[in-house]
């Protein structure tokens, strides 16, 4: 267990705009920061994050909370694994208890892999510096590959015996379960026999955007045909690799600060890339480029520039990730080394300003790229011309941006040497094949949909609803605040009639609120802004320092995630930008004191009338003494429901 000690250290230390700047790329909107959600997939920024109030919120899913929460649903931490995320990143000394063995197996299956490649992670590493097999074959194989001890221990190198099931052994032997080391792929279990997978290879961690060891690349290093030069783990429950980029924990930063991403196709490209200097680099591992991996990109970057080498078949093979790329809304760019030469032997024989003036001076746009690689294939051949160009317009197709479509149409025109308005005519063409399609789609949809559809009926609004959850919100954001009240009090007169005196007076807000609901002894009917409530009213009560996101960080997490959406839902409108357009939200401080007075006008106002119904409902035609006395409530209820109309400037 993490002491109370620790863990209020992590909550006062960490900052949570730079705890989600490493995942996100984050620009400022006015005293809050915005960017596109990590939880969808989305082209305008519906991601807030307010470092005033150490809180964010995700209005595309409705996510949201404090910096733990961030990292338990963005990296699928448990909470005592992002403590320790949080407390490794500012250096905070971790005080706990040890486990026990009932503690370890009482680890759910998620984590019990992280662990057991965690446990891989170090055993490879350990091998490769501290074993003289692993130092004569593991070490020497990077040292020719010219990476510096530096370099190797930055990336977590490591190299696997060439022993049947060293590994799987050792691991066994450490505690670790054989079904657990099985289902991360470390291990292959065979007619009651097990070996490792890994077997005489050098070893490549690959990691989450946290750094978190998902799986391994291994590269193997003698010359048998019958094994494959590189080897992955398998998918999974923790590693899916087309949603993984190899490099990008330590490119992210990088990448965000250098507002570009250079993707190369092999772990040794990384690494060199990174070694020489340029660190804003991350490789598809030599599988297919995919969106979700375009994903991670984007959350941090608009600008990829993609690195290939002189192989023209490799190239065109790759040719198709440019479209997903540009179906993102990203910019492309695309740079090719000379002949025999690929991102690794380039970077280790040039020196960083060599290499960086060479991507500058290289680096095209996808399209002068594309048109120049099928141009050459297509080389007096008509037909193949025509394919080309219109492979060429296919690609613009799929830009979302209309003007970057129209200056691309146009650079087209001009490498290909064929009229703009053929070209637009294709594009018009195949945008509207596409829309064609999408309403096909839709209209089998709708179909399907009006066999079933019930009849429609306008959503009822819930006022109580709305109005407990207007007074959890002031009290939220205003709570602790000091205002003057302008309140009415109902008095007898000498005829015995209810009339109004003004009185002013100066409270704390939360204290206006408690003691309103407490005169009309109203309760909140919604069981969660009911808990909020009394946690928010003991808070201020009991402590001068109270603070909101204190207690976000310890109520239960339903309820944090509740009044993170409360306090949050106003900063949905600052994604807009209104001001550029001159348009400015009416501050709400403004009018404190009259917000307070009139949301619990509307909530009696509400409940008198709520309750006038439920009193008519139990009377008859019948002039009973019972009906009389409910009439005669009814009547009093009907004086008091005037009184607060007044005051509210309702219709009476």
């Amino acid at each position: 267990m993490i002491s109370k000690t620790t863990i209020d250290q992590v909550y006062e230390t960490a900052r949570l705009e730079e705890v989600i700047g490493d995942f996100v790329q984050l620009k400022k909107a006015g005293s809050n920061f915005k960017g596109l959600s990590p939880f969808s997939d989305e082209r305008t920024p519906s991601f807030m994050v307010s470092p005033v109030k150490q809180i964010w919120k995700d209005f595309s899913t409705g996510k949201g909370g404090n910096v733990v929460a961030f990292l338990m649903e963005h990296e699928h931490f448990t909470y005592p694994e992002a403590i320790k995320y949080l407390a490794k990143k500012y250096n905070i000394e971790i005080e706990e208890t040890e486990q026990t063995n009932a503690q370890k197996e009482a680890q759910d299956k998620r984590e019990s892999l992280y662990l057991v490649s965690e446990y891989a992670n170090t055993y490879f590493q350990n091998i490769l510096h501290n074993t003289d097999k692993g130092k004569a074959i593991g070490l020497s194989y990077f040292k020719e590959r010219g990476f510096t001890s530096e370099t190797i221990k930055k990336f977590d190198l490591g190299y696997s015996l060439d022993d049947w099931s060293a590994f799987t052994d050792e691991a066994i032997k450490q505690g670790y379960q054989l079904e657990f080391l099985e289902e991360t792929g470390l291990t292959i279990v065979k007619e009651n026999k097990q070996f490792d997978r890994f077997k005489g290879r050098v070893m490549f961690p690959i990691q989450s955007m946290s750094g978190r060891v998902l799986g391994f690349g291994g590269r193997i290093l003698t010359n048998d045909k019958k094994a494959a030069k590189y080897l992955n783990s398998p998918e999974s429950e923790i590693y899916h690799k087309s949603k993984v980029l190899y490099g990008i924990y330590h490119a992210k930063q990088s990448i965000a600060k250098e507002d570009n991403c250079y993707l190369v196709e092999g772990y040794t490209d990384v690494i060199q890339f990174y070694q020489t200097g340029i660190k804003n680099v991350v490789s598809s591992s030599g599988t297919a480029l995919t969106s979700d991996q375009i994903r991670l990109i984007n959350r941090l970057t608009k600008n990829i520039t993609v690195l290939f080498d002189g192989d023209a078949a490799g190239m065109r093979a790759s040719l198709r990730g440019i479209d997903l790329i540009l179906e993102q809304g990203m910019n492309v760019k695309v740079c090719t080394f000379p002949e025999g030469e690929d991102p690794d032997s380039f970077a280790k024989s040039n020196t960083l300003e060599e290499l960086t003036t060479y991507l500058e001076e290289n680096a095209k746009d996808f399209i002068q790229f594309k048109a120049s690689v099928l141009y050459q294939s297509a080389k007096g051949d008509p037909i193949k011309k025509a394919e080309t160009i219109r492979d060429i317009v296919t690609s613009i197709s799929k830009i979302p941006d209309r003007i970057k479509t129209e200056v691309y149409i146009q650079e087209c025109a001009r490498i290909m040497d064929i009229s703009e308005d053929v070209l637009f005519t294709t594009l018009a063409q195949l945008q509207n094949k596409e829309v064609n399609e999408a309403s096909k789609q839709n209209v089998a949809a709708k179909k399907a949909f009006d066999v079933i559809k019930p009849e429609q009926s306008i959503k009822k609004v819930d006022v109580q609803y709305e109005l407990e959850r207007k007074i959890i919100e002031i009290l939220l954001l205003y709570g602790d605040r000091t205002e003057e009240f302008e309140d009415s009090i109902l008095k007898e007169n000498e005829k015995g009639d209810l009339v109004e005196e003004t009185v002013i007076q100066e409270a704390k807000v939360f204290e206006k609120i408690y003691l309103d609901l407490q005169e009309d002894e109203m309760e909140f009917l919604n069981p969660k802004f009911k808990s909020i409530y009394y946690e928010v009213i003991n808070g201020l009560n009991q402590d001068p320092n109270f603070k909101i996101e204190n207690l976000i960080n310890t109520i239960d997490p339903v309820l944090s995630q509740e009044i993170t959406s409360i306090m949050m839902e106003d900063e949905k409108y600052s994604l807009a930008d209104w001001q550029r357009n001159n348009i400015f939200p009416k501050d709400k401080t403004i009018s404190l004191s009259q917000l307070v007075s009139q949301t619990i006008l509307h909530l009696r106002s509400f409940l008198i009338t709520k309750k006038i119904n439920s009193l008519l409902q139990q009377t008859d035609s019948d002039l009973t003494v019972q009906n009389r006395s409910i009439i005669e409530d009814v009547m009093d209820y009907k004086k008091l429901d005037n009184i607060l109309s007044r005051r509210l400037g309702k219709p009476l």
